[in-house]
């Protein structure tokens, strides 16, 4: 490849690597974290430019698309805390469907009609 191809391409790649930084940097996690301090809302740990992708940015009502300037719908959370988070409100979802229900009709009964499989 000659010198002036590959230094085109270079500065292409480098061209579009800014343009994305800045993208990035104006998005709703740069804002975030130059708002709050690098640390988890739930579990307190700390963070440093080192491990900070494992920081993540909560939207506390669960509305990806309701990014208010003031930062007042976010939460920095650790990836830990952000899925036990997620995972909370998808039991509470779930849990409504079996409201109705017994804890008789909610038991799981594995080995029910075993005996009569094992006579036969």
């Amino acid at each position: 490849m000659p010198t002036d191809k590959l230094s085109k391409t270079v500065d292409q790649v480098v061209s579009n690597a800014r343009k994305d930084r800045e993208q990035r940097d104006t998005g709703y996690r740069a804002k975030a974290l130059k708002m709050y301090p690098w640390i988890c809302g739930r579990c307190a740990r700390e963070f440093s430019q080192q491990t900070l992708h494992e920081l993540t940015v909560h939207h506390r009502d669960h509305d990806h698309d309701n990014n208010p300037e003031d930062g007042s719908n976010w939460e920095l959370l650790c990836v830990y805390c952000h899925d036990n988070e997620h995972s909370r409100q998808l039991d509470h979802q779930y849990g409504s469907l079996t409201e109705d229900k017994t804890k008789e009709e909610l038991r799981q009964h594995p080995f029910a009609g075993l005996a009569d499989l094992l006579n036969k």
